[in-house]
């Protein structure tokens, strides 16, 4: 039983913006710190945006300010706002958890999401 699933990806051109989702059973959800990783072709997977359990969040340089991750606890859910999107964000995302470990145990089937310039 999968325990992430995404949603949320699609086409859009530079410029708009996609909100993606990832929602977790709520026993792993409650106790992991959670991350959105993307992986474009030919290229390695990257993480783009991280929470912890307690709301602290963190960005590569490219994408801050242009990504906004959240989480609702009530949901067990996940979010990831991506605004000023470029063709260069063109990638399957992928949801993820860290249940104490210290490296992402628990991923998701992901989600593509396009970028037409």
């Amino acid at each position: 039983q999968a325990q992430l699933v995404e949603s949320g990806g699609g086409l859009v051109q530079a410029g708009g913006s996609l909100r993606l989702s990832c929602a977790a059973s709520a026993s792993l959800f409650r106790l992991s710190a959670m991350g959105w990783h993307r992986q474009a072709p030919g290229k390695q997977r990257e993480l783009v945006a991280a929470i912890s359990r307690t709301g602290t969040t963190n960005y590569p340089d490219s994408v801050e300010g242009r990504f906004t991750i959240s989480r609702d606890y009530a949901k067990s859910t996940v979010y990831l706002i991506m605004n000023s999107l470029k063709p260069e964000d063109t990638a399957v995302y992928y949801c993820a958890a860290d249940i104490g470990s210290g490296k992402y145990d628990y991923w998701g089937q992901g989600t593509q999401v396009t970028v037409s310039s």
